[in-house]
């Protein structure tokens, strides 16, 4: 029986606000439970009562329930979580690439919502709403004070309903009212294109659903382009995961057939399993393998991976079985770190329990957890250093993480003054005009790190970073 019919689910990878996740859907009931301790659990049940009748004010018995529940398992690690109705939705959501909205892409500017892209065939996108536009009211709430989760829960909602976005046009100078219906959005998880003549660039910014089928056809049309590719640049920047078959698949679009992509290794029987590069491995259902449509050169054809900070769980599966194999050189900054292995199991039709069951490996052996990889080539995200990446969490950086289980982790006490640094610097720069801000623009002849990766495949100098250090080099054996 295949592993696939075991877990009678399926295995994602990735990041949902920010916290990096690593996991495998199962809605096979457990066969055994273990004994459990009824002392303690006679005492939850006195403390239950004793809030229910002596609590200053009468109590819901379901949300104190559901937050005893939350409680416990959010103590285990930063990746368990119990999921209610809402957020059981939401995760679901991510990993499907699907949503009902009005379909853009944004950002923040100045506390308003500012539309980076619209989604091509979007409700957006075809009530004409271009790149900058700023969003200063949704309905007829103010956009300015609200998070920006706040404002795409109010631009979200059923299928069919209507929003009206207030728009400030800056290079019109005008504001207008705009009304679009909601409808089922796919985000696009793949971005591509020849970059310059002989050499492609193909970004994934998530691994989702369609992220396989729409790597094939982006490969496909770079190739149309330029049937003698000299190298291709894999772009894995920033992207926090998602489904792990698709990053089976990405893999084995570069390796050889069967070689090992990851392992992963827990107390369940189930969570002991080896992925190979085969269709067996991270084909969902029945049909073509989209992979065997890729040109045979892909196998071959010189490849740089560019990684950074924000690189995680799925990210870091494929960056990791590249290295392994040697497909490629691994280009940018040490990664996540996210190398735990979390099941969801149903706990009922709308509300689930996300459970760290396992730890993912390298084809080598190597724990990513709380370490992530390593750069074989060391390059900072602009000429001026990395401005940004020190700012951002890693997983060894997140309360109660798990350890790698290969040693005990070793800190660099220099890496608190050099976010501090670089922490003044992001200050400064936030004062800049919009123009003059050092933001690295991915895929653009601005992308600092792109050209580097260039310039590797061309096989000229790297600008090299002299200020990068590896977190967790040095560790001690356990015993």
């Amino acid at each position: 029986m295949s592993h696939k019919l075991k877990i009678a689910g399926w295995i994602s990878v990735g990041a949902l606000a920010g916290a990096l996740t690593t996991v495998s859907l199962q809605t096979v009931a457990r066969g055994s439970l273990a004994p459990l301790p009824l002392e303690e659990l006679q005492q939850l049940a006195a403390v239950f009562g004793m809030v229910k009748s002596d609590y200053v004010e009468p109590v819901d018995e379901k949300k104190l329930i559901t937050d005893a529940i939350s409680g416990m398992v959010a103590s285990l690690d930063p990746h368990s979580q119990y999921f209610d109705k809402k957020s059981f939705k939401e995760f679901r959501e991510g990993t499907s690439g699907r949503f009902v909205g009005v379909g853009i892409e944004i950002s923040q500017e100045d506390g308003l919502v500012k539309v980076v892209s619209p989604i091509e065939g979007s409700p957006a996108f075809r009530a004409g709403l271009k790149p900058n536009d700023l969003i200063t009211k949704i309905d007829d709430t103010v956009v300015k004070g609200l998070s920006l989760n706040d404002a795409v829960k109010k631009m979200r909602g059923e299928p069919n309903t209507k929003v009206m976005l207030t728009i400030f046009r800056k290079d019109e100078n005008r504001t207008f009212p705009v009304t679009i219906t909601r409808e089922e959005i796919r985000t696009q998880s793949v971005r591509g294109k020849v970059i310059e003549p002989g050499y492609g660039w193909i970004r994934l910014s998530q691994f989702q659903e369609r992220t396989v089928d729409d790597f094939a056809k982006k490969v496909e049309e770079i190739y149309k382009a330029e049937p003698n590719l000299k190298g291709m640049v894999l772009d894995l920047r920033n992207d926090p995961g998602g489904l792990l078959d698709a990053a089976v698949a990405i893999s084995a679009a570069f390796l050889p057939e069967n070689v090992t992509v990851v392992s992963t290794n827990g107390q369940l029987a189930e969570s002991k399993f080896v992925y190979k590069a085969a269709p067996e491995f991270y084909q969902r259902r029945a049909g073509a393998d989209p992979l065997r449509r890729l040109p045979a050169a892909l196998k071959t054809v010189p490849l740089v991976v560019l990684v950074n900070e924000g690189s995680a769980s799925a990210s870091e599966i494929v960056a990791g079985a590249l290295q392994d194999h040697r497909r490629g050189t691994i280009l940018g900054s040490q990664t996540f770190g996210k190398g735990s292995v979390q099941t969801v199991r149903p706990l009922g039709p709308d509300t689930g329990l996300k459970l760290t069951t396992a730890r993912y490996y390298t084809p080598s052996g190597k724990s990513i957890q709380a370490k992530g990889i390593v750069p074989d080539v060391m390059v900072d995200e602009s000429e001026e250093g990395n401005i940004f990446s020190l700012l951002r969490t890693r997983e060894a950086d997140l309360d109660k993480h798990l350890a790698s289980g290969q040693g005990n982790e070793i800190k660099d006490p220099m890496r608190e003054k050099a976010r501090d640094e670089a922490r003044k610097k992001a200050e400064e720069d936030a004062k800049k005009p919009v123009v003059d801000r050092k933001v690295p623009e991915f895929g653009t002849d601005k992308d600092f790190q792109l050209v580097q990766a260039l310039n590797q495949l061309k096989g000229r100098p790297v600008l090299v970073s002299k200020t990068q250090v590896v977190e967790n080099k040095a560790e001690k054996k356990d015993n």
